[in-house]
C-alpha cells in the first residue's frame, strides 16, 4: 500500500491541477448549449451568493494575506458581486448577438471551453468574484489559480459562488479552484491541453509564465500612475482629496490607482496645500531613503511584506511618527527611473509628486512614467481645458480618466469605461487587449454571412463598386 505521506507536494498539486481541468471540461461540454436566459439566472445566482458573503470574503482576506483594509475589501468584492454583475446583465454573450439585415450577417456567439484564472494576492476575493461571473455569463467553465498567500481566501469563494451556481443548475465542476496556490500546479492549469484561455492578473513573473504557457493569454501589465493637475482645474482641494482618496483605497493595493502626481506650477503650491489637508504628510530626503529601503528588495522589486499597509504603519517601520488621520505618504521627486525607486509602481498609500513648468513639461514627465512600468495602464487628468486633455491623451495609456479618481473611473465606476476588475494594457505592455475586460471577451463570434453581392464582379474592373 503506499503511504501518501511520503508523496511529492508538488507532484499531488500538479495531479490536482490536471483533474480539475479534466472535470472542468466535462463540466463545460455539459454546459454547452446553455440559453443566455439560464446563464443569466446562474449568474444572478452567483452574484447574489458572492453579495451575501462579502464580508466573510474581505475578512478571511485580510487575515490570510495581511494587506488592505476590511472594510474596504467588502466594497471591492460588493462592486464585482453588484455593479459589475448589473452591467454583464445587459449583454448578450450566447447565441444570436446582432443581425445586420443590409449586410446579410449574423453574429453568433460561442464559449471558448475551460478558462484557467491566475488570482493576485491583492485583490484575491474580488477578483475571483468577477472572473468566476464573467466566465459563466459567456457560457464558460473556470478554474482558478490563487497566489499560496491568498489560497484559502479563493477556494472559499468558488466554494460559495460554485453551491449556488450548481443549485441554479449549473454543472458539477464549472467552477473551481486549486487550493494551494503553487506555481508548478499552476503553469500545469494553464498549460493543460483542456485549458482553452489564460486570464492572468498578477505580478510581472506570473503574467509572463502565463505567456509562455503556449495558450490564448489575457493579461495586465504593472500600473504605474500618473496624474497630472493642471493649471485650469476647477477645485485644486477636490483634485486632491480624489487623489487620496483612490491611492489610500484598500491601502493602495489597486494598480490602477494613482502613484505620481504631476502639478501644474501655477496651482503647485495650493495643491500641495491641499493634499497635506487631506491627509498626506510628505517626507524629507532621510525619511525617502529610509522609506526605499523598506519597500524594495533586490533588484527593485515590491518587498511583499511592506505591501498593502496603511500610511501610519509604513511610517512607523522607518522610525516616523506622523498625525492620525495620515492616510498618504509623499515624496517630493526630481526625476524617474530605477535611480529613483519612489517613482516605481508601489502598492501601498505612498505618492510621488513633480512639479512642472507647462503642459510640454508635463507631458514629458508622465511619458517618462509611464515607461517606467505603467505603459498601457491609466493615465488621471484633471482639468477644464480641453487642449490640455487632447494633448495628454496621445500618450500610451489605456485609459484617460478625467476629472474623477483613477480607481473608480479606471475600472468603470464613475465613468464611461466598461465596469471590471481586470483592465488591459494592450501591446504598449505586451498585451493582446486594452479594453477593460468583459464576458464579451471570453467568447468566439461566429458570422453567418449570406451572398450580398454577385461574385463575378470580382472579375469587373470596378469589382461592383
Amino acid at each position: 500500500m503506499t503511504d501518501f505521506n511520503f508523496l511529492d507536494p508538488e507532484l499531488v498539486a500538479i495531479g490536482e491541477a490536471r483533474t480539475k481541468a479534466q472535470l472542468a471540461r466535462q463540466a463545460f461540454e455539459a454546459f454547452q448549449g446553455v440559453t443566455q436566459e439560464q446563464a443569466d439566472r446562474i449568474v444572478d445566482a452567483m452574484g447574489h451568493a458572492a453579495e451575501v458573503a462579502a464580508a466573510e470574503l474581505a475578512r478571511l482576506a485580510v487575515d490570510e494575506t495581511g494587506y488592505g483594509v476590511y472594510e474596504h475589501k467588502i466594497l471591492k468584492n460588493l462592486y464585482n458581486a453588484k455593479f459589475c454583475a448589473h452591467a454583464m446583465k445587459k449583454m448578450r454573450t450566447l447565441g444570436v448577438l446582432w443581425t445586420d439585415e443590409v449586410a446579410r450577417v449574423t453574429a453568433i456567439g460561442a464559449p471558448m471551453g475551460v478558462i484557467a484564472a491566475i488570482i493576485p494576492v491583492t485583490n484575491p476575493t474580488s477578483t475571483t468574484i468577477f472572473k468566476c461571473l464573467a466566465a459563466v455569463k459567456s457560457g464558460n467553465a473556470i478554474v482558478c489559480a490563487p497566489h499560496p498567500r491568498a489560497a484559502k481566501c479563493c477556494v472559499r469563494t468558488v466554494e460559495i459562488m460554485a453551491e449556488a451556481a450548481e443549485r441554479a443548475g449549473a454543472p458539477i465542476g464549472l467552477l473551481q479552484c486549486l487550493s494551494g496556490g503553487q506555481l508548478p500546479a499552476t503553469r500545469e492549469l494553464m498549460a493543460h491541453r483542456d485549458t482553452a484561455l489564460v486570464m492572468a492578473t498578477g505580478g510581472a513573473a506570473m503574467v509572463r509564465a502565463a505567456y509562455s504557457s503556449g495558450k490564448p493569454t489575457l493579461a495586465v501589465g504593472a500600473g504605474n500612475v500618473p496624474v497630472y493637475i493642471h493649471r485650469s482645474v476647477a477645485d485644486v482641494s477636490e483634485a486632491a482629496l480624489m487623489v487620496i482618496t483612490s491611492k489610500s483605497f484598500d491601502n493602495g493595493t489597486a494598480c490602477v490607482a494613482e502613484q505620481s502626481v504631476v502639478l501644474d506650477e501655477p496651482i503647485a503650491d495650493a495643491a500641495i496645500k491641499a493634499f497635506e489637508q487631506h491627509g498626506t504628510v510628505f517626507l524629507d530626503a532621510e525619511q525617502q531613503r529610509r522609506l526605499t529601503e523598506l519597500l524594495f528588495i533586490g533588484r527593485g522589486a515590491l518587498n511583499p511584506e511592506a505591501v498593502g499597509q496603511t500610511a501610519t504603519e509604513l511610517a512607523r517601520r522607518i522610525g516616523m511618527t506622523v498625525p492620525p488621520g495620515t492616510k498618504v505618504l509623499g515624496a517630493a521627486l526630481d526625476d524617474v527611473g530605477p535611480q529613483t525607486p519612489l517613482s516605481a509602481e508601489i502598492l501601498g498609500p505612498v505618492l510621488s509628486f513633480y512639479r512642472t513648468r507647462d503642459l510640454g513639461a508635463a507631458h514629458q514627465r508622465c511619458r517618462e512614467v509611464l515607461a517606467f512600468g505603467g505603459e498601457g495602464h491609466t493615465l488621471g487628468l484633471h482639468g477644464q481645458d480641453a487642449e490640455m486633455v487632447a494633448r495628454m491623451s496621445d500618450l500610451p495609456a489605456s485609459r484617460i480618466v478625467v476629472n474623477t479618481p483613477s480607481l473608480l473611473g479606471g475600472m468603470g465606476f464613475s465613468a464611461g469605461t466598461d465596469p471590471s476588475f481586470m483592465l488591459g494594457t494592450g501591446t504598449w505592455s505586451g498585451s493582446i487587449v486594452s479594453d477593460n475586460v468583459t464576458p464579451m471577451h471570453l467568447i468566439n463570434i461566429k458570422r453567418v454571412a449570406h451572398q450580398n453581392r454577385p461574385w463575378r464582379d470580382i472579375y469587373l474592373p470596378t469589382m461592383g463598386l
